[in-house]
């Protein structure tokens, strides 16, 4: 498919409302975006990819212990940040994003789960993402790792990517060679017709899926998993390796 050249988003959604149950004892107080790895919390480590890829603005939802979030977020400059409010029901990952919409406009965005974060390859991953962004053909283009190579991950991958860059789900029963990495360009059509209240993004991924518009990038780098208390040093390590 030949790439039609775009503008880069210049707007994210932030998903950071998550309760970090597997995180527990250390989300007993804190919440999971706010855990720090090498001494830098895991939001940060996404809000500065966004920065450097030329964000102007995030939204930010917030949920579980949402005040010390919205402290910490608006000390930054960039990029600018809005809160999304979530304190009186949780969105899920779907409904949160459908619930900021208004704010996102009507242009492709970037996507980001708070606690995904990577070790950069050559090329940053949020611009190689919009490099290969096409609206014309996607309603989604998810950044994705080489399953056996993310640090931390223990599960059995998400998606096929097949020649032509569309994904396609895990066969039942079967390990699939790539797992989402939490990051993404949107279209907001992804969203057109999408249930009201709380729902999952793998709702509209699957039905993206289905219209052959939801494709896949495999990201320039490492991907560093951070979902329980023990992956911290694992991350830590993998970081320090890199810097040696």
């Amino acid at each position: 498919m030949n790439i039609i050249k775009n503008e880069s988003p210049k707007k994210a959604f932030v998903a950071a409302a998550g309760l970090g149950k597997r995180m527990r004892p250390l989300t007993a107080t804190t919440p999971k975006p706010l855990i720090e790895v090498c001494g830098k919390a895991l939001i940060d480590y996404g809000l500065d990819a966004l920065a450097n890829a030329g964000v102007e603005e995030a939204i930010v939802n917030v949920h579980y212990i949402a005040d010390l979030l919205e402290v910490h977020v608006a000390k930054r400059q960039n990029p600018n940040i809005k809160i999304s409010d979530e304190r009186a029901a949780l969105l899920e990952t779907g409904g949160g994003v459908f619930k900021a919409l208004h704010d996102l406009k009507e242009a492709p965005f970037y996507y980001l789960n708070s606690d995904s974060f990577w070790i950069e390859g050559v090329k940053p991953n949020f611009k190689y993402l919009s490099e290969m962004w096409d609206k014309e053909h996607m309603d989604g283009l998810l950044l994705l790792s080489r399953t056996i190579n993310a640090v931390g991950y223990r599960g059995f991958g998400d998606f096929i990517l097949q020649d032509d860059g569309r994904l396609k789900r895990r066969p039942e029963n079967q390990v699939a060679p790539f797992v989402y990495a939490g990051a993404a360009i949107f279209h907001p059509r992804l969203f057109d017709k999408a249930p009201s209240g709380a729902f999952s993004l793998n709702i509209l991924f699957d039905k993206a899926i289905a219209k052959q518009k939801l494709f896949g990038l495999q990201m320039d780098g490492t991907l560093l998993h951070v979902g329980t208390p023990g992956d911290i040093s694992k991350a830590e390590q993998t970081i320090r390796n890199s810097l040696a």
